[in-house]
């Protein structure tokens, strides 16, 4: 699984008894995000489906809505101490005719993987971000279909089964059907990679 998972030592507390012992952990390391090579803001996520995340933060920032909002996204250059690129930093490059993020919504330098809107510096804006209203939606669910997702996700779970630790989120259809499955240390991580693969898809809005 490469970054997205680590192995490591730990000490195990089962009842009275204290066992070392190497075990699989979720990753976590630091994401910047660039605009048109601006640094938007940095933030922690478990790697993987990095550029899933990066369209899914710049969607819920209210700058992408469809898929023609988004030129391009690429890994930048940053090294280690041993000269390999991290793949922690990325650059998205907006469409011509895509203005960029508005002051009132600019972050702070670091958000964690625990925090969704930190760092936003106006509440208005927020309520001003989303295009898309569901008031008119008319997609119905049936109740036995909402009973069965948590299993149909748990069970999609990949990192989870193997790290025992880990949020998820993912699409399904009205039916029940899992289109997207993503993993994360954070929920809202785990929500923008499911948002951001919809808006690369042609999918939104959802």
């Amino acid at each position: 699984m490469g970054r997205v998972t680590s192995r490591r030592k730990i000490l195990r507390l089962d009842g009275g008894d204290a066992v070392r012992r190497t075990d699989t952990l979720a990753a976590e390391e630091p994401l910047e995000i660039r605009t048109g090579g601006q640094t938007l803001t940095v933030t922690m996520r478990t790697p993987g489906d990095d550029f899933d995340l990066v369209a899914g933060f710049l969607v819920a920032e209210g700058v992408l809505h469809d898929t023609g909002d988004l030129s391009a996204l690429r890994y930048c250059a940053g090294t280690d101490e041993e000269g390999r690129n991290t793949y922690n930093v990325i650059d998205a490059a907006l469409a011509p005719h895509v203005a960029p993020l508005a002051a009132g919504l600019q972050r702070g330098v670091w958000t964690s993987s625990a925090c969704g809107i930190c760092g936003t510096t106006g509440i208005e804006g927020l309520r001003r971000m989303s295009r898309y209203d569901v008031r008119g939606d008319e997609v119905r669910v049936a109740p036995e279909v909402l009973y069965a997702l948590p299993d149909r996700l748990r069970s999609a779970q990949r990192v989870f089964e193997a790290t025992g630790g880990l949020h998820a989120a993912g699409l399904f259809t009205a039916d029940g059907e899992l289109v997207c499955v993503r993993e994360d240390v954070g929920r809202h991580n785990a929500v923008d990679k499911v948002v951001g693969w919809a808006l690369r898809e042609g999918r939104l809005p959802l």
